[in-house]
């Protein structure tokens, strides 16, 4: 089965999934060095003004043909433009005084061309092609799935041993006072592996444009933002899966509006505004602002969304957060923009021209962490988008099995799912260096990444050091908390496919020479099996004297495909010799393949 791709909440570049839809995310820069801050912006140090809540009359004048507007000004006391706003046909949906920001609705086809004319206006521009929906007014909360039970054990997967994640947990699981958020659709803070390490208190729905702390609206509307929040920091409690930082806390921020999980702009600022506010030290955002791909400052309603987004963004990092998001999905070079054919993507898209100006947001926003993802090994995605100067850092995104609502696990690929790993590995550099700043977080992503060389594909530009698939590297969880590696194993794989047939034994062999005495205690056996219900198989490693450990004994349910590696004792065993992975298939309907498996002594 092909795993769903995660490409719009970056929506998701859907291939096709075991559980629902994922978003995926642009690129972004990434930058050595704090960004400055515009003229008006505030310093670190100045306080943010909550947003003031909609007039209670609001809800009462909702009516068909309600837009909503950015109505940008210099920070500070914004009441007089507030009073304009009402004055000229809208209503004050939010307003963010920290930044200059104010979230206006209007029914009025000239409220736009009109507020522009206001003394004390910067920029006006409308933030949908759409109507704001009646939800707007009174949201209703989402879903509480009732939880499934999973059954114990949680071997360390390809994705985490590729980043050596498990090895970085000898150093530092995380420390419970790094506060990780995730911006997406959501999070199910009720899950057996989220529930340990969630942090209820700094959670809210900025769906629509302003906070929403009842109890319960950050849950997911989709299952993207709880399928991100396993890769960060799923707990190492003895089931499911294991985060890149399981010590750390997360806070969800449901950016999405359900339904149709659009994240507009008002609603990623309001998440940026809460970031900062709420101490998150690194925030996952694996999704584009909808609903343009790309927006252009040559567009008046698009520069305004630009201006907004970034202002937001400059002040969570200026109250210490950092920003990580994905690059796409599309295979596309955001160093050579030439068109765009999905926007806007909440009524009619249209192809129009477009150069490098254009700005996927946040994630090309000065300071954002720009992430690509890899497929096996080190090689480049098929789906990840790329560029030259605009790729920071790659990390595993094909095949990646994390949480799903209610109590469940998938698999799903994107650099949706590479971004998670990179800001698990933010978390662990945070929780190793406490006081440490953005930027100096983006040096050190930047430092510990391993460098990783173009392959020959003449669309990969730059140096083994910095190119245009890989940035600088893949990230390195262990390098990142200070670490080392110990000496590689020998390593023997066996690549060639073996068909998984209904109520069938396989097997699949690998020959060991060349090691001496007995293999370890830490025996490192990957498996590769694509099998739709996994819950029909047995797999077994067979010893070359015949003894047989069990690696899975019919988990995982009604999941797709095995992709972990177990660490087995086999320290009784002498190495050299025919190892077998022995394959039963217990029901019908199901099959698959050994696609491949490997040995690390």
């Amino acid at each position: 089965m092909i795993p769903h791709i995660s490409s719009r909440p970056r929506r998701t570049l859907v291939l096709a999934a075991a559980l629902g839809a994922l978003a995926f995310g642009t690129p972004a820069a990434l930058a050595g060095t704090a960004p400055v801050s515009p003229a008006g912006i505030p310093t670190a140090s100045a306080p943010a003004k909550a947003p003031a809540a909609a007039p209670a009359s609001q809800s009462a004048t909702w009516a068909a043909g309600t837009r909503a507007y950015l109505v940008i000004t210099a920070a500070g006391d914004s009441s007089a433009v507030r009073s304009a706003v009402t004055s000229n046909g809208g209503t004050v949906f939010s307003y963010y005084d920290s930044i200059g920001v104010i979230v206006a609705h209007s029914t009025s086809s000239t409220f736009a061309a009109t507020m522009r004319g206001v003394s004390g206006v910067q920029k006006v521009g409308a933030t949908r092609t759409s109507d704001v929906p009646a939800d707007a007014y009174n949201p209703a909360l989402p879903a509480n799935p009732s939880q499934s039970t999973t059954p114990t054990g949680e071997p360390v997967r390809v994705d985490m041993s590729q980043i050596k994640a498990d090895q970085a947990w000898a150093v530092t699981t995380g420390s419970a006072s790094v506060k990780v958020g995730i911006l997406d659709t959501g999070v199910d803070d009720q899950h057996q592996d989220l529930a340990p390490n969630f942090n209820a208190a700094d959670s809210a729905s900025c769906a629509y444009g302003k906070p929403d702390t009842r109890v319960g609206a950050w849950r997911d509307v989709d299952t993207h933002g709880t399928h991100v929040a396993g890769t960060v920091a799923a707990a190492k409690n003895g089931k499911g899966v294991v985060g890149v930082a399981p010590g750390v806390k997360i806070s969800s921020v449901r950016v999405a509006e359900p339904g149709n999980s659009f994240f507009f702009a008002e609603n990623t600022i309001c998440a940026f505004v809460w970031s900062g506010d709420h101490g998150f030290k690194v925030t996952n955002n694996s999704y584009y602002t909808d609903p343009w791909q790309f927006n252009c400052p040559d567009n008046i309603d698009q520069a305004a969304i630009i201006e907004g987004v970034k202002r937001a963004q400059e002040y969570a990092e200026s109250k210490g957060s950092l920003q990580v998001a994905a690059a796409g999905n599309e295979n596309y070079d955001l160093a050579h923009k030439t068109t765009d054919s999905a926007s806007p993507n909440d009524s009619t898209p249209t192809t129009r021209t477009i150069t490098n100006a254009c700005l996927d947001i946040p994630t090309e926003l000065p300071g954002v962490v720009t992430v690509a993802a890899n497929g096996t090994g080190v090689t480049k995605a098929s789906f990840s988008n790329f560029g030259q100067g605009v790729i920071d850092v790659a990390a595993p995104g094909s095949n990646v099995y994390s949480t799903a609502p209610g109590g469940g696990y998938s698999t799903k690929s994107g650099t949706s799912m590479a971004t998670p790993h990179v800001v698990g590995v933010a978390a662990l550099i945070a929780s190793a260096n406490p006081g440490i700043t953005p930027a100096q977080m983006r040096d050190k992503l930047a430092t510990q990444a391993n460098d990783t060389a173009c392959p020959s594909d003449n669309r990969c530009t730059g140096t083994t050091a910095n190119n245009g698939f890989f940035g600088e590297g893949q990230v390195d969880a262990l390098k990142a908390v200070g670490g080392s590696t110990p000496p590689p194993g020998k390593y023997f794989e066996n690549l060639t496919d073996v068909a998984i047939t209904d109520n069938a034994t396989v097997n699949s062999a690998i020959t060991v020479s060349g090691v001496t005495g007995n293999a370890p205690a830490t025996l490192k056996v990957g498996v590769d099996i694509k099998h739709t219900y996994i819950g029909d198989l047995k797999v077994d490693l067979v010893a070359p004297d015949g003894s047989v450990y069990v690696l899975s004994n019919r988990a995982g349910g009604s999941t797709d495909n095995i992709l972990q590696t177990y660490t087995v004792n086999a320290s009784s065993e002498v190495a050299n010799g025919v190892w077998t992975l022995r394959v039963n298939d217990n029901a019908n309907s199901d099959t698959g393949k050994i696609d491949a498996w490997n040995l690390t002594f």
